[in-house]
């Protein structure tokens, strides 16, 4: 269940704790949480906090599932973006669409090839899950080489029950290393 609007920052508001945090010395600012890409006039944001990189700010990141790269890659770009996070637990269609229950892959995939020819360099966040996709292991390791993508694999974090078992899920990150 999501906040009430009410109750999430403002872009304004975002803007003057970034502030706050750059004045304190934060160097890295990364905009992440759910899908910030979806927030209206989120550009505003970024192009506010862009502006930070010539005066104290070395490097504003985010992390995104990918739905909406094809729309704002570029302006992420010009904004002083340069390295992006993107959630990608599967290459297959069908798990994709399973495992984040709404998710559009063929979007999310246009939006990193987008991402990756406006000049963003890319991390793939995949989390690993066992009996889920656990067998594509090694083709994610695969793509992303291909495509100069860094991977990290992440550990299912069972957080309470969302219609499945997560906990049944878990896979160490010693068995996806053995896998590889």
């Amino acid at each position: 269940e999501f906040l009430p609007k009410k109750d999430v920052l403002s872009l304004e508001e975002l803007d003057r704790l970034c502030n706050a945090f750059i004045e304190l010395g934060v160097k890295n600012l990364r905009i992440t949480g759910g899908e910030p890409l979806v927030r209206k006039n989120i550009m505003q944001l970024f192009n506010t906090l862009g502006k930070k990189l010539r005066y104290g700010l070395e490097e504003l990141t985010l992390t995104t599932n990918g739905s909406q790269l094809t729309r704002y890659a570029k302006n992420l770009f010009d904004s002083g973006v340069r390295r992006i996070n993107i959630s990608l637990d599967s290459l297959d269609k069908n798990k994709f669409k399973k495992i984040t229950r709404i998710g559009s892959f063929d979007k999310v995939i246009r939006g990193i090839m987008t991402a990756k020819k406006t000049g963003l360099k890319i991390k793939i966040n995949t989390v690993a899950l066992k009996g889920i996709n656990d067998n594509e292991i090694l083709d994610l390791v695969n793509w992303c080489g291909e495509n100069k993508f860094a991977l990290t694999f992440i550990e299912v974090m069972p957080m309470g029950e969302i219609g499945e078992k997560r906990a049944d899920q878990y896979m160490p990150l010693t068995d996806v290393r053995n896998l590889i």
